[in-house]
Parts: C-alpha cells; sequence; structure tokens
C-alpha cells in the first residue's frame, strides 16, 4: 500500500511508485527550490513554448543531481545532506547564481556562457541569441543541478527510504531519476503557463520583450539576494532553518509555513509580482523601454 507521507518497508515496485508519486507532488507544490527559479526563466521567455523549455531544462538538472544523490545514498553516503547547515549553503549558492544571472539579465541582455560544453547541446529558442530573448536555458540547466542539493521532506524520503531499498547499485540512481521526471512534468506545465500567460497579454512583441527580461532580470537578481540573506542568518541563527507553524494540511511543502514557503511568496509573490507590476505599468502607459531591455522604444 502506498503511503506517501511516509512510506516504511517500500518494495522495488512501490518504492519506484512512490518516487515518481513523490515527484509530481514536489513539481506542483510551492518549494523554494523550483518554483522561483522556473518562475523567473519562464517569464523572461514571454511564450509558452519557452516556458515549456525553462521547466524542462531546469528540471533536467535537477533530475541529473537527484540521480546522483540517490546513488550516493544507496552506499549510505549522503548523511552530510541531512546537516541543516548544507540547506543554508544551497540556498547561499543558488542565490548567488541568481542574483548574478539576473544582473546580466538587466545589464548586460544576453546570455551568460559559463560552460562551453552545455551551450553546445544546449537548444536555443529561433529568438535566443538576440537582445529580444533574455532567458538562457543552459543556465537554468546549471540552477537546476545546484537547486537540487536542497534539502527537505522528499529528499529525505527519497534518500532515506527509498533508495536503500534498491536490490543492486546498478538501480541506486533509479529512484532519483523517476522522482526527476515526476518534478520535471509538472515544471513543464507550470513554465508554460507562465510563459503563456505573458504571450497572451494584448501586448506588443517589443513589450513583451521588455516586461519578461524586467520581471526575470529583477526576480532572479532581488529574489537570490533574499536567498542569501536567508541562508546566511540561518547559519548565524540556526533556529530560524528549524522555525515553522504546523498548517494541518496533509500534502508536503503545505503542511507547515517555514523559512522555505516564505522565501517563495517573497520571491515569487513579492518580488516577482511587484515587479510585474510595475513593467505593465510601464509598457501600457507607453514610456520609454531603454535599449539595454528590448534594442528599441515601446509605445
Amino acid at each position: 500500500m502506498l503511503n506517501l507521507w511516509n512510506p516504511e518497508h517500500v518494495s522495488l515496485a512501490i518504492g519506484l511508485i512512490t518516487a515518481c508519486l513523490l515527484g509530481l507532488i514536489h513539481g506542483i507544490t510551492p518549494d523554494e527550490h523550483t518554483w522561483p527559479i522556473t518562475f523567473s526563466y519562464s517569464i523572461g521567455s514571454y511564450s509558452s513554448k519557452g516556458g515549456m523549455l525553462a521547466g524542462f531544462f531546469f528540471s533536467l538538472g535537477f533530475t541529473l543531481q537527484r540521480a546522483i544523490g540517490s546513488e550516493l545514498s544507496y552506499f549510505a553516503l549522503t548523511g552530510f545532506l541531512m546537516h541543516v547547515f548544507v540547506e543554508n549553503i544551497v540556498y547561499i549558492i543558488v542565490g548567488l547564481v541568481m542574483a548574478c544571472s539576473g544582473w546580466y539579465i538587466l545589464m548586460r541582455g544576453h546570455s551568460i556562457h559559463l560552460i562551453p560544453w552545455v551551450d553546445k547541446w544546449v537548444p536555443h529558442l529561433p529568438h535566443d541569441r538576440n537582445v529580444d530573448a533574455p532567458v538562457p536555458l543552459r543556465l537554468a540547466f546549471v540552477h537546476g543541478v545546484i537547486a537540487g542539493w536542497g534539502t527537505g521532506a522528499f529528499a529525505t524520503i527519497l534518500y532515506t527510504v527509498i533508495a536503500p531499498t534498491m536490490p543492486s547499485p546498478w538501480l541506486g540512481f533509479v529512484p532519483g531519476v523517476l522522482f526527476g521526471m515526476g518534478t520535471l512534468l509538472m515544471q513543464v506545465a507550470i513554465g508554460a503557463t507562465f510563459g503563456w500567460w505573458l504571450q497572451r497579454r494584448q501586448i506588443s512583441s517589443e513589450g513583451k520583450a521588455f516586461i519578461g527580461r524586467y520581471v526575470s532580470g529583477n526576480t532572479l537578481l532581488y529574489g537570490g539576494s533574499l536567498f542569501v540573506v536567508a541562508g546566511s542568518l540561518a547559519l548565524i541563527a540556526p533556529s530560524l532553518a528549524e522555525w515553522s507553524i504546523n498548517t494541518g494540511v496533509h500534502v508536503h511543502n503545505l503542511d507547515a509555513i517555514n523559512l522555505g514557503l516564505v522565501l517563495v511568496v517573497a520571491v515569487v509573490g513579492g518580488v516577482g509580482g511587484v515587479s510585474m507590476w510595475r513593467a505593465m505599468q510601464i509598457v501600457t502607459k507607453g514610456r520609454h523601454v531603454t535599449r539595454e531591455y528590448t534594442g528599441k522604444h515601446v509605445g
């Protein structure tokens, strides 16, 4: 019998199904390791196709990490990930990468070329190499790999309950892959929704390019800064990382108000929401949009 809340004594088949279902739930519920980044890159693409690709490549990197983590846990080598300070360090690293990406999107208007070998095989949108395309999809992939090292209820179940039950080291990575694929399916859908929403606005293509760049850049820059601050404060005051208020909802990621949920709301709802409102105001009032954003004028 499946018990997604507290699986115990799982068989091979039940364990694999549980890993996949947990990934689906992880992908659709507000999570600080997925939503802020998927939102930022999807809005930046300002299309449903671009949003899908943003969610796909972020989750692809995330899946790669979870496969590695799952294999390590089979050999009981993931104990270090269970320490609270590791989660806080991941917050800081993710935040720094987000902030750097946001800064380049806002100030440079082009993608970041960090690892050429990734750039060779990650496809680009038709407009991905010009100034109207702020979303560096290869960086979304890198974000996924880094964010995947964060822990929580889902990772704990995957690493301590499911992966160790695999019958062979050759299968140790499989629960991580299935968990990642479940997350990928949901993040692709969410990314497409964010991109589709902006695509459907009755705004010129120049206006959409400006909004995409403005919102994604600000969300990554200031949202990443919030991640760095939160991770640093939690390292200084460990009680902050352990703080939570029970909501009574029997669903992972929704069962408590904690630092992770606060970050999701602050970054997506706060920084992203305010940036979207501000960008829409600029475009709808026909104000001048500088070349650093779109290379053209709006209005």
